[in-house]
């Protein structure tokens, strides 16, 4: 690290110059990234995030309609692949330094994390999340929905303060399709054009992330609207593997169940199927927990087994895929003695 850069931050520090200050810092995290310490950039760029002493405070929200609802922001970890992390982190860098970005657009496969993301930024610029409910907005009078939908928007612009909040559209596929699509109704393609024209008249200071499962039906002059799309359909199965081990990790500390023999764990997860995505791996792995018997150490597994597999663990499968006699007879309950004869039956 330069030390040049060191003085112009103790510099802009007693200068008061707190964009200059921001910058310096944030090149700073940018240095610790590149030279391979992403934690302590994350922790820098997590500490340059909390603008709450940048804003007057108020102990209340303001006084929404009922289109807004606020989310509980989780402290849990959210375990992502890296090339998701380094966009997500990049994001959480543009709007807390108030980059000439407030518009950003999260696509992929349900299941991928976008939403629980979206919580996870919340946490790190230290602001509220507020969900914008759009079922209020459909009106089945002409034109209503549009009327209705530009009313929303009307309230995002006087909203005080905005900084303090991020705004979540999720699933936008829900009211903005493709307006040239045979399938739309043309009350729909002229709520999507109504959208369109509130995205452009959006205040910059309003920070609006949407979701789409749907991001191929998106209207393309809708996504061209936001100001960047993240892709989270980029999990390699690597990837799932490891976020496995730390969701396991983390719900058998919730549990207070003893640690895993991690090897048969593996094992389970990487015999011949594609595991899904962390949404639906953290269901099957928590309702294993859940439903098994706690005198039972190994009973988790074997449920874990067959949500995966669609079959209760037998013997000649287990055997098939690679497991270990000693596996047999923890995943099947069946004595090593009486696996190794059926085996060796088996093979005769």
């Amino acid at each position: 690290m330069k030390k040049q850069t060191i003085l112009d931050l103790v510099r802009y520090h007693a200068e008061g110059n707190e964009l200059g200050f921001r910058t310096a810092a944030y090149a700073i995290a940018d240095e610790f990234d590149r030279n391979g310490d992403p934690l302590l950039a994350q922790y820098i760029y997590q500490q340059l995030s909390g603008d709450a002493g940048l804003v007057p405070q108020a102990s209340d929200a303001p006084d929404f309609s009922d289109a807004f609802h606020e989310v509980r922001v989780s402290s849990a970890p959210l375990p992502l692949p890296d090339p998701i992390l380094r966009d997500i982190m990049g994001l959480v860098k543009a709007i807390s330094s108030h980059a000439p970005a407030n518009k950003f657009l999260f696509q992929g496969p349900p299941g991928t994390g976008k939403t629980e993301t979206v919580k996870h930024m919340t946490r790190l610029l230290s602001r509220k999340l507020f969900l914008i409910d759009f079922t209020p907005v459909v009106d089945s009078h002409l034109g209503q929905t549009a009327k209705n939908l530009a009313g929303i928007f009307e309230e995002l612009g006087r909203i005080p303060n905005p900084e303090r909040y991020l705004f979540l559209i999720d699933e936008i596929d829900a009211i903005a399709l493709d307006r040239t699509n045979s399938q739309d109704v043309r009350e729909m393609g002229r709520v999507t054009s109504a959208f369109l024209k509130a995205l452009d008249e959006l205040n910059p200071r309003v920070t609006v992330i949407a979701t789409t499962n749907l991001y191929r039906y998106i209207d393309r002059a809708l996504s061209r609207r936001f100001d960047a799309v993240v892709d989270f359909d980029r999990y390699s199965q690597e990837d799932l593997l490891d976020i496995a081990d730390k969701l396991m990790a983390r719900f058998l500390s919730e549990f207070g169940r003893p640690a895993l023999k991690k090897s048969l764990f593996r094992k389970i997860l990487k015999t011949g199927v594609r595991l899904p995505f962390p949404g639906e791996l953290a269901g099957l792995i928590k309702s294993s927990l859940l439903f098994s018997d706690p005198d039972d150490p190994v009973d988790y597994l074997k449920r874990l087994y067959s949500a995966l597999h669609g079959k209760a663990p037998a013997i000649e499968s287990l055997r098939a895929e690679g497991f270990s006699v000693r596996d047999v007879e923890l995943l099947t309950g069946i004595s090593k003695s009486a696996v190794s004869r059926a085996v060796h039956e088996g093979a005769a």
